[in-house]
């Protein structure tokens, strides 16, 4: 309950303030030095954005709105001072997202968090996020290898190899998905083998409630959780004072009314929007499109950062599946591929600690062998498998709503 990765997490609430608005202006300069920063903060004095009231005046950039700037200004929207050349690596997401890495060790500000779920030099770290294309699996393995782990790099799937090597190298650690990790004791426990070895986690891209938490910490895994996502890295992480999440240092991150950049008051739940203190990769009031609310006080394990309630759920339509975001357009772009439908709508659940995802079709008519092109094309477009439903002509609700996200929240 004392250990702290360094001296920032423990420093004074005003001292740090002061260090992150200090430090604002130049971050402001930088960022105009990228053409589409400099169009939308055109007029702006960065000298004067030095608290955060003027910060709020500055206009909001919605992730949701990324596809569409990156796709007129490849790669990164004009949003990146940057050469793409003079990263580390080169990143899609789902959207597509276009993101990238940043040339230093840690560059996802992923360690801190990884400390506090109780990852130590010498530790063997089981990672099976992706590492193909999307930067999960360079997140967790930087900041792993940055805290002197060894990694295994497993990546998602392939569960009995995962076991062989699980066998073989005794990992001590493990860094994922929440409903990969439970994947793998089920298979271990059906299996005969033994996993014992990995007694502490790092879980992210996808829920964790309370049950599956008691059920992984019943067969001996410490489990914490890492909010984080493909832009900004790591934005806020659990601590064995198991009190909510304390937000990363370097960041200033604002609770805001959604569909505004009104800061709401502490303890209303509102939209996450993050500013990365980046020169190299500047993020000016980007809203994530996750909800949550400040919790009042600070950490009984002693970190003196803002905490967070965690995840509440999304503030725009996209909907993050076993770690993978899913985007009205992609739904869209289903529909636009059968001319047979008239409506979609995504329904996403949660059975057996495990997230689903359903898609309901109205139709005009249904060709043989509809229910299995869907299937194929929600897989082609989403990353993910999902259930098909057809259904008549008038069946889903008038609302708008294209990804109806049905999962319990906490």
């Amino acid at each position: 309950m004392t250990e702290h990765h360094d001296a920032l997490e423990t420093r004074a609430p005003d001292a740090r303030e002061a260090d992150l608005f200090a430090r604002l202006p130049r971050l402001l300069a930088a960022a105009m030095q990228a053409p589409a920063y400099a169009e939308r903060l055109a007029g702006i004095d960065p000298a004067a954005i030095t608290d955060r009231n003027a910060l709020s005046t500055l206009p909001i950039l919605r992730k949701a709105d990324l596809p569409a700037l990156q796709k007129a200004a490849l790669p990164f929207g004009g949003l990146v001072p940057a050469a793409p050349g003079s990263f580390g690596r080169l990143f899609t997401s789902p959207g597509p997202i276009f993101e990238p890495e940043g040339a230093g060790s840690d560059a996802w500000a992923a360690a801190r968090g990884l400390f506090a779920a109780g990852f130590r030099p010498g530790d063997i770290v089981l990672n099976t996020l992706s590492y193909h294309l999307t930067p999960g699996g360079f997140i967790m393995d930087s900041a792993a290898r940055a805290l002197g782990c060894a990694v295994i790099p497993a990546g998602p799937g392939n569960t009995e190899q995962q076991l062989e090597v699980i066998a073989a190298y005794r990992p001590t650690t493990y860094a994922g998905t929440p409903d990969f990790l439970k994947i793998l004791i089920e298979a271990a426990e059906t299996r005969g083998v033994d996993i014992t070895s990995i007694r502490r986690a790092a879980v992210s891209g996808a829920a964790f409630p309370p049950s599956l938490q008691a059920w992984v910490r019943e067969r001996g895994i410490d489990a914490y959780q890492l909010y984080a996502t493909a832009d900004l890295g790591v934005i806020a992480y659990e601590t064995p004072a198991r009190e909510g999440m304390v937000l990363n240092e370097n960041l200033i991150v604002e609770i805001v009314r959604p569909g505004t950049g009104d800061p709401v008051p502490e303890g209303e739940v509102g939209e996450v929007v993050v500013t990365n203190l980046d020169p190299h990769h500047p993020q000016i009031r980007l809203a994530v499109g996750d909800l949550t609310a400040v919790l009042p006080g600070t950490s009984a394990c002693g970190r003196t950062n803002t905490r967070i309630r965690g995840w509440l759920g999304r503030a725009d339509q996209t909907a993050k599946i076993k770690g993978m975001f899913v985007r009205p357009e992609q739904v869209a772009e289903i529909a636009r591929r059968h001319a047979e439908i008239a409506k979609l709508r995504l329904v996403v659940g949660r059975a057996d600690e495990t997230d689903t995802m359903t898609l309901k079709a109205e139709i005009y008519a249904e060709p043989t062998g509809l229910i299995d092109a869907l299937s194929s094309t929600l897989q082609q477009v989403t990353k993910l498998k999902g259930r098909v439903e057809v259904l008549p002509l008038g069946a889903l609700p008038n609302d708008g709503k294209v990804i109806a996200d049905e999962r319990p929240v906490g």
